[in-house]
């Protein structure tokens, strides 16, 4: 079965957050929350690179693992997927996560900040609502996989830099991109420069 990734090419992200609008506008995040963002590395100096980071959807999710109430799962697709109704606002996902994708929703002292917020990959929520209902949308956001989509901060990358789905799909489609850019040997690579083993 596929397990569902995202991947993120630093070198095609040009840093213009249509990913970030997307989410919000898609899953009706309130203010303050934002389920994905961009974060640039070395900012306007040579080597900068720009990334758009939400929840990555671990294998072994370590937010899973220190969640005292196992409110947060994997689906069969390899979502990871945490349920706001068992959900006691604890934070230790958010101090687990290398990403930071799980995120108080307000301000304030321990335990007035509410139930933990995440990205859901656009596949509803964790909780007993029905899929695609009014419910799960007001408490997760959109069900975009329930109708066959792919998140839709990956469908509005302009540049394509962050690609959504299975894992072994995507992991193809940036190996093919890697050798087209001829990464390894030069910025050119050895082919490019010596036509090494093509014909001419």
């Amino acid at each position: 079965m596929a397990r569902m990734k995202f991947l993120c090419d630093a070198d095609r992200c040009i840093e213009c957050n249509a990913c970030v609008t997307a989410c919000k506008n898609e899953n009706e995040v309130p203010w303050g929350i934002n389920r994905r963002r961009v974060v640039t590395i070395n900012d306007g100096k040579p080597g900068e690179r720009s990334v758009s980071m939400a929840c990555m959807h671990c294998t072994d999710a370590p937010c899973a693992a220190v969640c005292p109430v196992s409110c947060i799962f994997s689906t069969d697709e390899g979502v990871v997927l945490h349920s706001k109704d068992l959900c006691i606002g604890c934070g230790y996902c958010f101090y687990a996560c290398p990403f930071g994708a799980p995120q108080y929703p307000r301000l304030g002292n321990f335990g007035s900040r509410g139930k933990m917020d995440k990205c859901t990959y656009c596949a509803g929520g964790g909780g007993s609502e029905a899929p695609g209902s009014i419910e799960e949308y007001k408490k997760y956001g959109a069900n975009r996989m329930l109708e066959g989509k792919l998140p839709l901060c990956a469908e509005m990358c302009s540049t394509k830099s962050l690609l959504a789905g299975d894992g072994e799909i995507i992991a193809q489609i940036y190996k093919d991109r890697v050798k087209t850019r001829g990464y390894g040997s030069g910025s050119w690579g050895w082919l490019t420069a010596y036509h090494e083993g093509i014909s001419v």
